[in-house]
Parts: C-alpha cells; structure tokens; sequence
C-alpha cells in the first residue's frame, strides 16, 4: 500500500469522532435557531438626580441599589397591571442593569413581539420611577425618565451564527471526549498484559532453576 493512502487511513482512524462531531453539532445548533421562537428585547433608560447639586456619588449609590430593585414585586406591582402580565411573569421578562460610575439605569424588556418588549421595558421603567419618587425626600436623590425604548428591528435571538458556532463548539468537545475514550486502555487489556508479564516471570523461574544444578556439576569437573 503507498504511503500517502497508509497515512490518510491511520489519520481517519484517528480523527473520525472529531470529524463527524462537529458536523453534527453545528447541524444541531443552526436547526436550533430555525425552528426555537424569536424574542425581541428593547431598553429604557432612567436617571438618578440628587437633590442637591454635588452629590454625584450619591445618585450613583442609589441608581446601583435600584437597579437591583428593577425585578422586586414592590416594583413590578405597578407595571403588572398595565403589560398583562403576572408579577412572577414579568419578573422573568425585565432585567435592569446599571453602570458603576454614572447614575444611569438601564431596563430591558423582553417579549415575542418587538412591541411587546417595548411596552415591558416602559412599564417598569415608570413603576421604578414612582417607586423611588415616593422617598425622595429620605433618600435625596430622584428618578427621572431619560429615555422611552424604542422597537426594535430584529429579534434578539436565536442567533443562527451564534447557534451554529456554539453546536460547533459542543461537537468538538464531544468529540475530543470520544478521542481520549478511545485511547484510554481498557480494564480489560491492562489485566491482559499484568498476566502476560507474570506469565514470563513464571517461565524465566524454572529455566533459572535447571541452570544453577548445571554449573554446580560442571563445577568440579573443571577443578579436576
């Protein structure tokens, strides 16, 4: 056999999970993205002024720990009412977000309709503000709209590059896993081969043992 073809077979023989994994993975995750249903998301904006001129650093705090505050029930209760949904089902639908040095809360609404995601992401964007409003007075900062989401244009997800790429990764980690599997010997080939070498040490015994009365009785005939 030549070669070059003796060295593709040993290749294939080696590589063949790899190569057939990742295939399949990537298969697996762009029909993922064809037949899973979109989801739009779209984002609103609030901004945490202090009441004082200065006190930036306190806007700051306060827009932080509200941002955290965006997917409690004492917030969502007032924005329940107006999407439709259900407290614990909004809750899933919102996440708010903040930035560590400027007094700015992001909200993101999600829904399967890009209008829907909209009116999430404004509901609690107002519910937040009447929230925090109620102690302005205690707290010395207020919450004011910066700016309303707008609709998007295409969903968020599913990703059919993203889906793609991820099943690709996945099959090559399946596929590895196969690799080092197969390389890995057996129970089975291990207790082959301690019985082999006791086997040997077993033979080499005797054969030492009908040596050494040899030697002794050449011994003297030497001397002689």
């Amino acid at each position: 056999m030549p070669e070059p073809r003796r060295g593709a077979r040993a290749l294939a023989r080696r590589w063949w999970p790899l190569a057939l994994a990742v295939p399949l993975g990537a298969a697996a995750g762009a029909g993922y993205a064809v037949v899973s249903h979109p989801s739009y998301s779209a984002s609103s904006y609030v901004v945490v002024v202090p009441n004082n001129p200065g006190e930036n650093a306190t806007a700051v705090n306060f827009a932080q720990a509200y941002g955290r505050l965006t997917g409690q029930p004492q917030v969502l209760i007032g924005a329940a009412a107006e999407t439709g949904h259900t407290v614990t089902t909004l809750a899933g639908l919102v996440r708010g977000t903040t930035s560590p040095d400027a007094p700015m809360i992001e909200i993101t609404g999600t829904g399967a309709r890009g209008e829907e995601a909209v009116k999430n992401a404004d509901a609690v964007a107002k519910s937040l503000i009447a929230f925090g409003n109620t102690s302005s007075k205690e707290t010395g900062v207020r919450l004011v709209p910066l700016a309303p989401a707008a609709e998007p244009d295409a969903p968020a997800s599913p990703s059919a590059s993203l889906d793609t790429a991820v099943g690709a990764a996945a099959g090559v980690l399946v596929g590895a896993l196969v690799m080092l599997t197969r390389r890995k010997p057996g129970p089975a080939a291990a207790t082959a081969g301690a019985d082999a070498t006791a086997g040997a040490d077993a033979g080499a015994l005797p054969a030492q043992a009908e040596a050494t009365p040899a030697a002794q009785t050449r011994e003297p005939a030497a001397v002689r």
